[in-house]
């Protein structure tokens, strides 16, 4: 080979040196920089030039002609990224959850500084000093103050967890807002990366680097499943419903219309929904069955990867509802289906059973009393009149709240409005917006009778012959002691009205432990994988200083290398030309 060739070979290794040392500066700059990637430089040679082919020869005679940049490529792990945004997304829901637990449990310890469990203490004891002296004014205003006492901390308290559902309801919206902004950016990124890479050497390492936190982010939302293609496009599921293709983005819409009873908001797919073309060129949602993230109804279990995703975590501890004791009563299947897995539905449901219990206990005793009134003077009423706790509406109703708007309007009202929707959609919203309202003793739907409230001393508990009613007072002590009540139908232990509610606070405390150590060893896990991967794409300042000498030293080596040629060239003119 000619030495002036041999000038292109120290040539190529001047610059293959130089892309390395450019490469190695570029990973000690962002040794800090969230989401960065170490990159590495592959080298490789240059095509031979053979001198000379002879078959006998065991090999041709072949000269190198340089050293040759191929790429700059990442250094991952497939297995640890998948491995990586799996755990983390399990850690976000634990996380979440247990937060939604440690929320209830202060809910239910303490309300602006007065402890429900003392207003509970407070009725038993006016009912045990009623049982001393029933005919006394003091006692039986007691009782009556005492029980105003309980029933307004009561409300209190669900008003708290409601609260606090809708606090968690409003960040529904934004969650899912995030998700569609990281979908959008992914095949934004999936477009540019094809762009640069598409019929080239160079790799848009910096742009995947961006790719991946997304992908990283995008998995502490929910489970996410993802595959590169040849071309470098990443296609992405999230919970198993196709999320980014290589031209489109499937987004998450939220619904506080159509589904919810309470208008708490439901992710649904956008592309899934029925929708029907209004007259403005506009499209309306008329049903998102079907279209749902999320199904909420799967056991949560690590086995089948129902337990990741601060999303689900999110909506199954918010609920769909402002549960009542009626969602306990139902059966077994019904309460397992749609409220034990609600760590707020369950506990307001729960709550409100044992507030339902002891209003219903009372009531029936003082409605069947010797010393009723109405049964001491006929005409004066019925004997529920004279009852401790009364409903606040009595009737079965018609509630128009399922679509904003609508609620608390005539049925004329009603019609009136939904006149002025187009037609296509009238019947679909008649079919949405009414729903039987369950009443009973519920904590919202109860309040202390006006009568006693007006009259403390109206309920005498003295027989029509002057003497104690002793019957009655025995009779609301044991209902207070008797134990015959459950939490919810999964429990076979039974609990007084003494000690439901602490058994209801411990059962919380209980399962916010379980949930406390499922999520220390969830954060374990992700920090042993993270660490894992961080010794793979992380930048390490010797090593790549390593990098940087020896870089340094063959960057310094091809220099010579044309030294030596050009002297010798320069040598050989001089020699001719003289």
């Amino acid at each position: 080979m000619s030495l002036m060739a041999n000038l292109y070979v120290g040539a190529s290794g001047l610059t293959t040196s130089q892309n390395a040392l450019n490469t190695t500066a570029h990973n000690m700059s962002n040794m800090d920089t969230d989401g960065y990637t170490r990159q590495q430089v592959s080298q490789g040679t240059r095509a031979y030039q053979t001198l000379e082919r002879k078959v006998e020869q065991i090999a041709w005679k072949q000269i190198g002609t340089g050293v040759n940049y191929n790429n700059c490529k990442q250094v991952r792990s497939d297995f640890l990224d998948i491995s990586y945004r799996r755990e983390t997304g399990r850690s976000t829901f634990y996380d979440v959850s247990l937060k939604a637990l440690e929320e209830i449990e202060d809910q239910l310890q303490e309300m602006n500084g007065s402890e429900f469990a003392q207003s509970m203490d407070n009725l038993w004891v006016a009912v045990q000093e009623l049982a001393k002296d029933p005919c006394s004014a003091v006692t039986q205003s007691s009782l009556i103050t005492r029980a105003n006492e309980f029933l307004t901390r009561a409300k209190s308290v669900y008003d708290g967890l409601v609260s606090y559902q809708e606090n968690m309801d409003s960040t529904i919206k934004g969650m899912c807002d995030t998700i569609n902004k990281y979908g959008d950016r992914i095949r934004e990124l999936n477009e540019e990366i094809v762009y640069i890479e598409s019929g080239r050497q160079e790799k848009a390492n910096d742009l995947r680097d961006e790719r991946n936190l997304l992908l990283d982010k995008l998995g502490e939302y929910g489970r996410i499943d993802y595959q590169e293609d040849i071309f470098g496009n990443v296609s992405v599921l999230f919970e198993g419903s196709t999320f980014v293709t290589t031209d489109h983005v499937n987004h998450l819409g939220v619904d506080t219309t159509l589904e919810s009873s309470v208008g708490y908001a439901t992710p649904y797919w956008e592309y899934a929904a029925k929708t029907v073309d209004n007259h403005d060129g506009t499209k309306t949602v008329v049903s998102i069955d079907g279209a749902h993230v999320l199904d909420l109804t799967q056991t949560i279990s690590t086995t089948i990867n129902t337990d990741i995703g601060k999303l689900r975590a999110v909506l199954l501890a918010r609920g769909d509802h402002n549960a009542t004791y009626h969602d306990i009563t139902e059966d077994q299947d019904f309460y397992n289906r749609n409220i034990s897995q609600s760590v707020i539905m369950n506990v307001q449901a729960e709550f409100d059973q044992m507030v339902h219990n002891i209003m219903t206990a009372i009531n029936d005793i003082m409605e069947g009393a010797e010393s009723n009134p109405a049964f001491l003077d006929g005409s004066v009423g019925e004997a529920k009149d004279f009852t401790l706790f009364v409903c606040a509406n009595e009737q079965d109703s018609i509630m128009y709240d399922y679509i904003d708007g609508f609620k608390g309007l005539s049925d004329e009202q009603v019609e009136e409005k939904i006149a002025t929707y187009p037609p296509e959609l009238q019947d679909v919203i008649r079919s949405k917006i009414g729903r039987n309202i369950r009443t009973g003793f519920t904590i919202k739907n109860s309040q202390i009778n006006p009568k006693l409230i007006q009259e403390p001393t109206l309920f005498t508990f003295r027989t029509i012959d002057g003497s104690e009613d002793n019957a009655t007072t025995t009779a609301l002590k044991e209902a207070f002691t008797k134990e015959q009540y459950t939490l919810n139908p999964n429990v076979s232990s039974r609990n007084s009205f003494i000690t439901y509610y602490n058994s209801l606070v411990s059962q919380v405390a209980n399962s916010g432990d379980v949930y406390n150590s499922i999520k220390e060893a969830q954060e374990q896990t992700v920090s042993s994988v993270e660490a894992a991967r961080e010794q793979i794409v992380g930048v390490s300042s010797d090593e790549e200083l390593e990098f940087m000498i020896m870089f340094q030293n063959a960057y310094n080596a091809s220099s010579r290398y044309i030294n030596v040629v050009s002297e010798m060239l320069e040598h050989l003119v001089t020699t001719l030309g003289s």
